[in-house]
């Protein structure tokens, strides 16, 4: 039985104002969106297309999708001047 789940990264472009997807586990990914709703909405489009065109096999009725969305902020330090 072969079972697979893919996970997602979502990485916050702070110059572009979007969310960029990427993932090792289905090759050709390559998607953003203003909001990580917006990105979940095209990833359940695309990556049932990019699942099928890479041949990737399992017998699970439907694959699990994790994604995993970071943005990093700064804060000013309190103890510099």
């Amino acid at each position: 039985m072969k079972r697979i789940s893919i996970i997602v990264r979502a990485n916050w472009d702070e110059e572009a104002n979007v969310w960029i997807a990427t993932t090792a586990d289905v090759p050709g990914l390559a998607t953003e969106a203003a909001t990580v709703e917006e990105l979940r909405s095209k990833l359940l489009v695309i990556l049932p297309e990019l699942v099928e065109l890479n041949c990737t096999d399992s017998d699970l009725p439907e694959i699990p999708i994790h994604i995993i969305a970071e943005q990093s902020a700064r804060i000013a330090n309190p103890h510099r001047h």
